[in-house]
């Protein structure tokens, strides 16, 4: 198996005397020479076991799962039963140090705001990972993620199921073949958020549970009070912790548009939303997206295109294409591609694609299929990562979400959440993806967002208290792109 030789980090000299006592034996004894044989299991620790990752484990079963680490020790107890031989820990770092010798993969699936710093030191060690999606909670971090994959020649996947499904490959398929002409226009949609959204920050104060870490969640972002408003599930809706409907599942909805297309980073992004505050997404968004033009590709021409993207009950107009169309088929959300000869429509993840003409297109699949992978369910992605992990980066197959594609669609993904908070600024935002800043705002320009927003009848008559704060538009925006870390929470470095 292969094993960077490498220093370890600071935190992780202690581990010498810690790993002395551990009786696992390290897979690469066993595997040797930068390759594991398929026959020997890894050796996988998750972060984030409560929720998501619970799952995401179960479909590592086949492995030796030795370390599980969660702040909610409450919410994580049926994974503890899953895995009784599998060490418990509140602080991944903890985990990192006392079993790092032993580690061969990570399995991360926390909210969105710590992904990048779990998945970052696991990188920086030479341990392959598993990250859910979205990768990270901004744009920096998941260049960061990519290169330091690329760095360690580790094989990585990005939690998004669909894209190992046999929906996105039979889009591609179907459009390289150009089965519908040349596209100009894409519309995707989903129907979250389904948790809490477009809410202040509580002004009541609780004290945490039993058994749960909230300083560990707040992790690298800001300090606050803690509230049962946050976490589980519904982080995502918080600004701190999540990235809203559009983040949450773009990485599934815009996969095929992704691949299919060869986007690549939007050359302009626009946003518009319900009302957007300071603390958490609104309640409904629209985004818009520019691709120049890319390279032809196989049989199709691949001109200038604009994505389009709807949440919260917003969805493409209702034009003479979609008469009588069920938008919702899966309960999720879907996709249309506008062609210059037909439009496919299909559901979340590329599933279920057709022709809205009713053509049936007669091209043969060659694109490389994963065993099992035929709905939206976990396992055989999580399989295809193990799999990728046991392969020397020289022959290694790597995953279809591995960092060096998900690293650079995550980018474009979470430009289209900081699109929706910049909306202030009313104008079209021109990105340069090289230098990872927007080239139109400049050093004075102001940006004013709403703190409060409060209605109440008194007398019968209404009474609004809406104040905004201003900020300085391109100091915020170079902070949506590349958050500044709290309390002492560092990313390694970024390699050149």
């Amino acid at each position: 198996m292969y094993k960077p030789n490498k220093p370890r980090r600071e935190f992780l000299k202690k581990a010498a005397t810690v790993t002395a006592v551990i009786t696992i034996v390290p897979n690469f004894v066993v595997g040797g020479l930068g390759h594991k044989p398929p026959s020997d299991k890894l050796n996988i620790v998750g972060v984030g076991v409560g929720g998501k990752g619970h799952p995401n484990l179960l479909a590592m079963k086949t492995e030796n799962i030795i370390g599980l680490c969660d702040i909610d020790w409450n919410y994580s107890q049926k994974v503890f039963s899953d895995f009784p031989k599998a060490k418990q820990f509140y602080d991944w770092r903890k985990m990192y140090e006392e079993l790092s010798d032993s580690i061969d993969g990570v399995m991360v699936a926390t909210s969105d705001h710590t992904h990048a710093i779990i998945a970052a030191t696991a990188l920086d060690e030479g341990k392959h990972v598993y990250c859910q999606k979205p990768l990270t909670h901004s744009i920096y971090e998941s260049r960061l993620l990519t290169k330091l994959a690329a760095k360690n020649k580790v094989a990585t996947q990005m939690g998004n199921q669909g894209n190992s499904g046999d929906g996105v490959r039979q889009v591609c398929e179907w459009i390289w073949n150009n089965e519908i002409g040349e596209i100009k226009e894409v519309h995707s949609w989903t129907n979250r958020p389904i948790w809490p959204q477009g809410l202040q920050r509580p002004t009541e104060t609780m004290s945490p549970p039993a058994n749960f870490n909230w300083d560990l969640f707040v992790g690298p972002a800001p300090a606050r009070p803690y509230h049962e408003i946050y976490t589980p599930w519904n982080w995502r809706g918080w600004w701190d912790f999540g990235t809203g409907a559009f983040g949450d599942m773009a990485c599934h909805i815009l996969d095929p548009v992704y691949q299919a297309l060869k986007l690549g980073s939007p050359k302009s992004i626009s946003g518009d939303s319900s009302l957007l505050n300071t603390e958490s997404a609104p309640q409904a968004e629209k985004v818009k997206f520019t691709f120049a033009a890319r390279s032809n590709y196989k049989n199709v021409n691949l001109p200038e295109v604009d994505v389009h993207w709807y949440d919260g009950g917003l969805l493409p107009d209702r034009t003479d294409l979609l008469n009588d169309v069920d938008l919702m088929a899966d309960g999720m959300g879907g996709c249309l591609f506008v062609g210059s000869k037909d439009s496919l429509l299909c559901d979340t993840g590329g599933f279920n694609p057709r022709l809205l003409s009713g053509k049936k297109p007669n091209v043969e699949p060659y694109l490389r299929r994963i065993d099992g992978a035929i709905g939206y369910v976990d396992g055989p992605h999580e399989q295809d990562w193990i799999r990728a992990c046991k392969e020397s980066p020289e022959n290694r197959v790597e995953g279809t979400s591995n960092f060096a594609y998900s690293g650079p669609f995550n980018e474009m993904v979470l430009l289209g959440v900081v699109a929706v908070r910049l909306q202030g600024l009313n104008k079209v935002l021109k990105w340069d993806a090289k230098k990872m800043e927007f080239t139109n705002i400049s050093p004075n320009e102001k940006l004013k967002v709403v703190t409060v927003d409060e209605f109440k009848v008194i007398d019968g008559h209404p009474h609004f208290n809406t104040q905004y704060a201003d900020f300085n538009a391109l100091e915020t925006a170079n902070e949506y792109i590349n958050h500044s870390y709290s309390n002492g929470w560092k990313l390694p470095a970024m390699p050149k």
